[in-house]
């Protein structure tokens, strides 16, 4: 299991919110080095401080495990799906082509 995407996770999301590692470190009642040091995958939180982080950061703790989670794609396509509602319908559709493109040049059969 590659537990070092949790820490990626933890920093592009407190990065997306504006959030420095002091800010994160404060509301979890952290040391700043600490921070990093999971950011950076050389630490793996304790569930009780991986809480305090998801909740200093104000995302779903599903949203930052999406990575090491067996259900994790149903994650991944939910915030894509949340992203593409954002764009014009006419960006959406060159999306939709171009993945449409990638699965019939898949290597796996579809019914």
């Amino acid at each position: 299991m590659n537990l070092n995407s949790i820490g990626k996770n933890i920093r592009k999301y407190r990065i997306s919110k504006g959030l420095r590692q002091e800010d994160i470190a404060e509301r979890a009642n952290l040391s700043t080095n600490y921070i990093g040091m999971i950011e950076r995958g050389e630490k793996t939180p304790s569930l009780e401080t991986f809480i305090n982080i998801v909740n200093a950061i104000g995302v779903s703790s599903d949203v930052i495990l999406s990575d090491v989670l067996k259900n994790g794609y149903v994650i991944k396509d939910s915030l894509l799906g949340e992203k593409l509602s954002k764009l014009s319908i006419e960006d959406r559709n060159k999306i939709y082509d171009v993945i449409d493109t990638m699965m019939k040049h898949s290597k796996l059969k579809r019914i």
